[in-house]
This record gives C-alpha cells, structure tokens and sequence, in this order.
C-alpha cells in the first residue's frame, strides 16, 4: 500500500482529523493534505514523529523506495528555500544604495553623493529612485523571512518579482546615468540569475 493511503487510513482508524495530525507532528494542516494526495512525502523528522504518533515503524509507515523520493523530495525543497533565502538577501542588501555615496549629482557635478544627497536631479527621478529601491529591499526581506514557508507558489512569484524588480533598478540607473548604483544592481542581478540556473 502507497504512504498516502497508509497514512489516511491509520489517521482515520485514530479518528484525528488532519488539522488534529498536523498539530500533533508539528506541521501545516496543508503538509498533512499533500502527504495524503500523493503530491509530496514527509521529511525523516516528519516521518519519526508520524511514526511515533501512530506507535509503527518507519517500515510499516513508508517503503524503502517512497523513503528516497522522500529524501529526493526533501534536497529538492532545501535548494528551493536556500536558493530565496540567498536572492532575499541580495535583494535586501540594496538598502546600501540608500546611503551610501554612489549617485551623481547632476551632469555638471563630479562628485558622488547618497541618495538622500541628491540636488542636482528632478524630485520625480529621486522618487523613482526611492520607490525601485525601497520595494526591491521589501521584496528582499520577504523572501528572506518566509523562505522557511511550506508555500512554493510564494518562492517562484518571490523569485521572479526580484529578478524583475532588479532589472528594473539596473535600467533605471543606467538611462539616468548613474553608473556605479548600475554596475551594482547589475552585479546583483548577474549573481542571482547564476544562482537559479546552477539550482534548476
């Protein structure tokens, strides 16, 4: 018998709902739905604590070959989370763009101000400055706090509204001349695209 069908019928023998499950092994009501519809295995912690729950082996619960999709399952979420915990991170760190002095003021200045400095240019281009930066660091901080979220869905759109929203940060400050707040985005931008195509 398949781990999913093992699994709903010891719950129902219990007469545990899965939201009861779930509390008892210390998971999400949707991880217990998922494990029970075949979409997804258990971790080894989980499959412990299910095995402990249940008072059956490991063995009787799940069999040698669910156990390596389970494993294969488990790597697979690790990168996945890894993987938007580091581009969160990347995204965050374009806070330093708030304050340090890395955008020229103007056509005739030739020194380097932060952003808050900034005289030389119209208020709506600081504005956009402020709200692509500010949004990208946003973006970053979610990612970065829910990575350890059981919401793939949540990871790709995370993904792909960073990698959109550093595109945008790099074209920005490249058709506004600004080239070393550029460079930087683009360096950011450059090192998450090499992440998600060496994680694939």
């Amino acid at each position: 018998m398949e781990f999913s069908k093992k699994l709903q019928e010891l719950r129902k023998n219990k007469g545990v709902t899965q939201e009861e499950l779930a509390e008892a092994v210390f998971v999400t009501r949707t991880a217990v739905s998922k494990w029970e519809s075949g979409r997804g295995y258990p971790s080894i912690d989980s499959l412990k604590a299910l095995s402990r729950y249940f008072s059956v082996t490991v063995d009787e619960l799940i069999s040698t070959e669910e156990i390596m999709l389970a494993a294969d399952d488990e790597k697979k979420d690790y990168k996945n989370r890894y993987r938007t915990l580091i581009c969160g991170l990347l995204d965050a760190l374009h806070a330093v763009l708030l304050f340090v002095p890395v955008f020229g003021d103007g056509a005739g200045s030739g020194s380097s101000v932060p952003l808050f400095g900034m005289t030389g240019v119209s208020a709506w281009i600081k504005t956009v400055f402020i709200v692509l930066i500010c949004l990208t660091v946003l973006n970053g901080v979610c990612g970065a706090v829910m990575s350890r979220s059981d919401w793939p869905v949540w990871h790709r759109h995370r993904l792909v509204t960073g990698m959109a929203l550093s595109v945008l940060c790099s074209a920005a400050f490249v058709l506004t001349r600004q080239p070393y707040a550029g460079i930087f985005c683009f360096a950011v931008l450059v090192i998450k695209g090499i992440l998600l195509i060496k994680t694939e």
